[in-house]
C-alpha cells in the first residue's frame, strides 16, 4: 500500500481542506486531482494510490470535498461550485500551476466546474459514472436513478431541531451507498466503508455536514448550457453496470462538449458506479494514456 499522508491546508473563508498524496509532490511530473463520490472520502482512490505505474508517471492528489472526509468549513451552507473553488485554492496552496482532474459521480460533476472556473489551470478532465444534468425527469427517462426521491428521504431523516451528539449514519444508509456504488463487495470492503462513513459523520456537526452534502446532490442544477465553455480535453469513463447513471445519458451528454479539443466516451463492460474501484486496471490505464497524450 502506498505511503499516503493526509494533510489539511487552511484556506480563505474559514476552510480547512483535507487531501491525500501518496508521495512527495514532484513538479517535474503532471498532476492529477482525484475527486471522490458522495459521502465517501479520498480513500475511494486507494487502488489508484497503490498503482506503481501511476506513481511513476504522475502526482496524485485526492482532495476531500466540502462536507466530506476531514475537510471542514465555518459555513453550514455551501455548493458544488464552492467545492470546485476550494479545490483550485488547494492547488494554488501547493503551487501546482496546471493539473488534470478525475472524478467519480459527484466528483465527475466537480471536474467540469473546475474546468469552467479555472480554464488556465485545468489541462483535461476525466468524469466517471456521472451526469451533467440535474436530477431531472429527462435523466430518469434515460434510466438514471430517481435521485430526489432517494436523497430527500435521508435529508429529512438527518434534520433535527435538537442537538444530536450521538449521531452517526446507520447501517441502512451505509449499505445503500455501498450497494449502489460497488454493486458487489467483499465483507471486508463493506466493513471498511461502514466504519469510514460513520467515523466521518459523528455528532451534531457530522449530521449537519452529511445533510448539506445530500442537499447539494439532490438540488444541483444542470450544466448542459455551460458544457460548450469547457475548453480542455474530456475523457468520460462509464461502467455498463452503473446503478445510478446510464450509458444512454452519457452518450447524449458527451456530445455537449462542443468546444473541447476532444470529447470521448469510453464504456467499461461490467463496470459499477464507482468504476475506479470495480475496474481499477481499466481506469488506471485510461488515465495514464490520457495524461501522457495531453501533458
Amino acid at each position: 500500500m502506498a505511503n499516503t499522508k493526509t494533510v489539511c491546508v487552511p484556506l480563505l473563508g474559514g476552510i480547512d481542506a483535507a487531501y491525500q498524496m501518496p508521495q512527495e509532490y514532484n513538479p517535474s511530473k503532471p498532476t492529477v486531482v482525484l475527486v471522490h463520490a458522495f459521502t465517501t472520502s479520498s480513500e475511494l482512490y486507494r487502488d489508484q494510490f497503490d498503482d506503481p505505474e501511476l506513481a511513476k508517471n504522475m502526482n496524485l492528489i485526492a482532495i476531500e470535498l466540502l462536507g466530506h472526509g476531514q475537510t471542514r468549513t465555518a459555513h453550514e451552507h455551501w455548493t458544488y461550485w464552492d467545492t470546485a473553488k476550494m479545490n483550485l485554492q488547494v492547488l494554488d496552496a501547493l503551487q501546482v500551476d496546471r493539473a488534470f482532474v478525475l472524478g467519480t459521480s459527484q466528483g465527475g460533476w466537480v471536474t467540469v466546474l473546475m474546468a469552467l472556473l479555472g480554464p488556465e489551470k485545468i489541462m483535461g478532465i476525466i468524469p466517471m459514472g456521472t451526469s451533467m444534468d440535474a436530477e431531472s425527469e429527462r435523466s430518469r427517462q434515460l434510466h438514471c436513478w430517481d435521485g430526489p426521491t432517494i436523497i430527500s428521504g435521508f435529508v429529512k431523516q438527518w434534520a433535527s431541531s435538537l442537538a444530536t451528539p450521538h449521531f452517526e449514519p446507520d447501517d441502512v444508509y451505509c449499505d445503500a451507498l455501498i450497494d449502489i456504488g460497488f454493486n458487489q463487495v467483499s465483507p471486508e470492503v463493506r466493513d471498511f466503508w461502514r466504519q469510514t462513513i460513520k467515523s466521518n459523520y459523528q455528532g451534531d456537526e457530522g449530521r449537519r455536514r452529511i445533510r448539506m452534502a445530500a442537499i447539494n446532490l439532490a438540488e444541483r442544477g444542470a450544466l448542459h448550457l455551460r458544457l460548450p465553455d469547457v475548453q480542455c480535453p474530456v475523457l468520460w469513463l462509464h461502467g455498463t453496470k452503473d446503478a445510478v447513471y446510464s450509458v444512454a445519458n452519457a452518450m447524449e451528454e458527451i456530445q455537449l462538449f462542443t468546444h473541447a479539443p476532444s470529447a470521448d466516451l469510453v464504456t467499461v463492460d461490467g463496470g459499477a458506479h464507482f468504476l475506479n474501484c470495480s475496474h481499477p486496471a481499466e481506469v488506471n490505464q485510461a488515465l495514464l494514456r490520457f495524461v501522457n497524450q495531453y501533458k
